[in-house]
């Protein structure tokens, strides 16, 4: 195998908020501690992306009325096609369910908490929110799920990054608001942030959450080869099953859909969960199969779930 060497870096495309680049940087750190390599070796490129563009200009709007979510990955995945960059790394919670032509998605990194984390400066949990409490968020899953527990609540757009929400949690523009517990856990803010996890039971998480995914050209065997020593296969079976799920229900930025596969032994456990978008309704399923039959599961769910549902069930409220 030819290794990277520090005269042509390795480069590493990503986008540019910190949790990007904190996820960036553990790409890097892996990769240059699996083959015995100095930081130099590697080079991370950093690219703005159309989404991160239009967030930036209507940052009170709902992520739908900007686009899809190739719109966080679609500059990346040109550069990466281009040559311009030998692998791209994304938040898995963040990729469409197929790639473009010419790339592959096979290597994935640990998977860190899945949980959201509830945070707010005056409440501990969603439960001590006052009857007409504002909620932030920008997430129409935890919007739909909000709002299915708690229709008292008012959910208003919130969008920024930690310290950006944080600081509008003391402007009194919300009472509370949602993170991602990996996001947290990457930035190293956990003590940082007042906030407390929540467990699946109550709320499951956006698909293939805290886990990390890296991109690179199909044909690149050598790029391939590298990556092999630092995927993890337990994440990549959860994501096979979570992420058919996913594209049976032809999942977007647009549904809220959440659900969460988890390993004992050969065993796998596959939740999920489907919502109105004014949370008025929400169907959900639990299942138990072979872990190898994960993206079976997955598929049969989201058929029982469909079924279930109706035409119209994602219909915009």
């Amino acid at each position: 195998m030819i290794l990277p060497d520090p005269s042509k870096p390795f480069k590493i495309g990503t986008r540019g908020s910190p949790l990007a680049l904190a996820q960036a940087h553990e790409t890097r750190d892996r990769l240059a501690k699996a083959f015995d390599l100095p930081a130099p070796a590697f080079e991370i490129v950093v690219i703005k992306t159309t989404g991160d563009d239009r967030a930036m200009i209507a940052a009170d709007r709902p992520l739908k009325e900007i686009g899809n979510k190739g719109l966080f990955t679609r500059e990346i995945e040109e550069q990466l096609l281009n040559g311009r960059i030998d692998i791209a790394v994304h938040s898995m919670k963040d990729m469409p369910v197929e790639q473009p032509p010419g790339l592959t998605l096979d290597c994935y990194l640990p998977r860190e908490d899945t949980r959201d984390a509830f945070v707010s400066i005056n409440a501990k949990a969603i439960a001590d929110l006052p009857e007409g409490a504002v909620v932030g968020t920008s997430s129409l899953r935890r919007k739909s799920q909000l709002l299915n527990r708690r229709p008292d609540l008012r959910v208003v757009e919130f969008r920024g990054n930690v310290q950006t929400r944080l600081g509008k949690l003391r402007d009194g523009v919300a009472d509370a608001t949602f993170l991602a517990m990996a996001g947290l856990t990457r930035l190293g803010m956990l003590k940082d942030v007042p906030h407390a996890a929540i467990a699946p039971d109550d709320m499951l998480p956006a698909i293939a959450q805290g886990a990390i995914g890296i991109e690179r050209r199909a044909h690149d065997d050598r790029t391939g080869e590298m990556l092999a020593t630092i995927h993890h296969a337990e994440t990549a079976q959860r994501l096979a099953a979570e992420r058919a799920f996913l594209a049976a229900l032809d999942g977007s930025c647009e549904t809220p859909i959440a659900g969460i596969a988890e390993l004992d032994g050969t065993q796998m456990r596959l939740r999920g969960e489907i919502l109105r978008t004014d949370g008025t309704e929400a169907l959900a399923d639990d299942v138990t199969g072979p872990i190898a039959d994960g993206p079976a599961l997955g598929r049969a769910m989201a058929a029982r779930l469909l079924e279930q549902a109706g035409d119209g069930f994602f219909d915009w409220h």
